[in-house]
């Protein structure tokens, strides 16, 4: 059996049971040594998985964000490296590194012929152009967008005005050349877009706006309809 396909049978035997379950009874159900299957427990929480226990008390799998196995289509790979290629060039830092790590775990846990597949891919992202220019860092925005909290921001129009506001932030969007920030902009009492980049100062204020994030951009996106994304002057 592969290494990937045995990782698998692992996590499914680990998910039938809701009690911690001995060391000695997972090997048995897997046909492997225990020396291996310390091995593989070790593998995979490395890997993400939120597998608690130790030898002589036992193994269980808490809930997290391990993806149950999975086939592949082809189209369907080369559109999960397309996806993780933009996010690596184009989204801040934290973001790219997430995205490798999270095709790394995917790629460890596929097939050896899909892995073939998935490495080959002839689709291609273009050269990055944009570079960190933010006086702020976006994982205080994907926080506060996250938890539905209100931020108080610094922002410079492109005439060089600055004003204070208080918005409650609820998208993020990754564009090529810019970044843009949406939300609710108590100041202007309206939705509006701000660019990353002339952010010059924020604060999260730590007090929960009064709507649900998902109602304010699905009502939102009612408004875009053949609307570009205009940064608020």
């Amino acid at each position: 059996m592969a290494r990937s396909e045995q990782l698998l049978s692992l996590l499914q035997v680990l998910r039938r049971h809701s009690r911690p379950v001995s060391g000695a009874r997972l090997a048995q159900d897997l046909g492997i040594s225990i020396r291996t299957l310390y091995r593989d427990i070790a593998s995979l929480q490395a890997q993400g998985a939120n597998i608690e226990g130790e030898p002589g008390v036992g193994y269980i799998l808490r809930p997290g964000f391990m993806l149950p196995p999975l086939m592949f289509s082809q189209e369907e790979l080369e559109a999960l490296m397309l996806g993780f290629s933009w996010v690596a060039k184009f989204a801040d830092e934290p973001i790219t590194k997430a995205a490798s790590n999270a095709l790394a775990k995917i790629t460890e846990v596929l097939p050896e012929s899909l892995k073939d597949e998935l490495e080959s891919s002839a689709l291609l992202v273009g050269p990055r152009t944009i570079e960190d220019v933010e006086a702020i860092e976006l994982k205080i925005v994907r926080t506060a967008i996250r938890n539905e909290q209100k931020l108080q921001i610094a922002y410079v129009d492109a005439a060089g005005n600055q004003s204070d506001r208080t918005i409650w932030p609820f998208a993020l969007g990754y564009f090529q050349k810019v970044r843009i920030l949406v939300g609710w902009c108590e100041k202007r009492a309206d939705f509006r877009h701000f660019r990353t980049d002339r952010i010059m100062a924020l604060k999260n204020l730590a007090e929960r706006y009064p709507k649900r994030g998902a109602i304010m951009l699905r009502e939102w996106r009612e408004t875009q309809i053949d609307a570009d994304y205009v940064p608020d002057p």
